[in-house]
């Protein structure tokens, strides 16, 4: 079953709190279902498929669509972390063209910051963890220095530099000074980036993202529902989703699960690389989206340092912009599963609602990535393609 043409995204909400110390978490989940909604022109009595993965409280799925009144005939808790929300996207589209639903609603919310989270920096205990994760606890990984082994070893076998990395967050903040809710919206340069703090070497602190509160929401719905409603078409054209796991030890560290994921959904929508005007990739650190440039087939493997350093990434100068919204580097990352922020921004760019300073011209085509878990151990790769018809 293919799902190219069988579901749009009608609706589209992004919260602009960045500190929410005065909302529950459980507050944020329904604000920004109202907000997608009622960008769809449609209500919650429309609804009849729900999905949220691991950040909404409770039972997920079962409380949210409890606390929000919600009479659903579909539910999807699918938790594979940053790249969640993108597969979500995906499995709404699945179950819209199986008629599992007509109104899926796709809800994601955080309040890392106000609760005082290191997400980053800190080991955290293996309890819940993964299988091996008490055979790891005891040397104290953390995700900034896991994703420095990936960087690192990209350096030693490509000769990628810390400049070229510094290039991704200079590109990220030279959108997020036109978002009025970024919460870094200060223009950078490579030598503020390599001159930041060390924070796990080769990562300096501007190599990293930021850490947020807030959410955001998006609608999925019928063929025939779009056409009914007053607002841009964006179509669903197709998806991929492919864990990277350890394989026994026996790993690569310069590539992510997007050398599968990518391919797949390029073969379902029908396009190439090329064809694509605009892309979000998911930016927890900056040697994230270089991988992921590389794997998706933007560039060559190795060619990612090169690719980036062009100023390939800046809306209005290079050939391939990427989160114009500033990103996780600086605009927004809720609840360590950016990938909502990365569909939210594809669509506005695909309606030509994004800020005019970086609104990609005659976008038609763009892409949706995310990555969840841990670069360099296990993760989740995700990709949609999504088309302005």
């Amino acid at each position: 079953m293919t799902i190219n043409g069988k579901a749009y995204i009608a609706g589209v909400y992004e919260h602009p709190t960045r500190k929410a110390d005065d909302k529950s978490l459980a507050q944020l989940h329904a604000e920004v279902a109202k907000g997608a909604l009622e960008d769809a022109g449609l209500t919650k009595a429309d609804v009849d498929g729900y999905f949220c993965a691991g950040d909404a409280p409770g039972l997920g799925a079962l409380s949210m669509i409890d606390y929000m009144g919600l009479k659903v005939r579909h539910m999807d808790t699918t938790e594979t972390g940053g790249s969640s929300y993108v597969i979500h996207v995906a499995h709404a589209a699945e179950a819209i063209a199986l008629g599992k639903c007509d109104v899926a609603l796709i809800t994601l919310a955080g309040r890392p910051r106000s609760e005082g989270m290191a997400t980053g920096t800190v080991s955290r205990a293996p309890a819940g963890g993964a299988p091996d994760a008490p055979f790891e606890f005891p040397y104290g990984p953390t995700v900034v220095n896991q994703y420095a082994m990936c960087a690192m070893r990209h350096m030693h076998e490509f000769g990628t530099t810390g400049q070229q990395l510094a290039w991704i967050k200079v590109a990220a903040s030279q959108h997020a000074q036109h978002n009025p809710h970024a919460l870094l919206r200060e223009v950078v340069t490579v030598d503020d980036v390599v001159n930041s703090p060390m924070i796990s070497d080769p990562l300096h602190r501007l190599d990293c993202c930021v850490i947020t509160d807030g959410g955001g929401a998006v609608v999925v719905v019928k063929p025939e529902i779009a056409k009914s409603l007053k607002r841009p078409l964006v179509k669903i054209l197709g998806a991929g989703e492919a864990p990277k796991n350890q394989m026994g030890g026996k790993v690569d560290l310069t590539y992510c699960g997007a050398v599968w994921s990518g391919p797949a959904a390029f073969a379902e929508a029908g396009v190439k690389p090329s064809d694509v005007k605009y892309v979000s990739i998911y930016d927890s650190f900056t040697i994230t989206v270089l991988m992921t440039l590389e794997d998706l087939g933007f560039c060559a493997k190795g060619q990612g340092g090169k690719f980036v350093s062009d100023g390939n990434l800046i809306s209005g100068v290079g050939k391939l912009p990427f989160n114009t919204d500033g990103g996780g580097l600086c605009n927004n990352h809720p609840a360590n599963r950016g990938g909502m922020t990365k569909v939210i921004e594809t669509v506005r760019q695909l309606r030509g609602e994004a800020h005019p300073k970086v609104q990609v011209k005659n976008c038609d085509v763009a892409l949706a990535h995310g990555t969840g878990g841990s670069l360099a151990t296990r993760h989740g790769s995700a990709t949609v393609i999504m088309g302005r018809e």
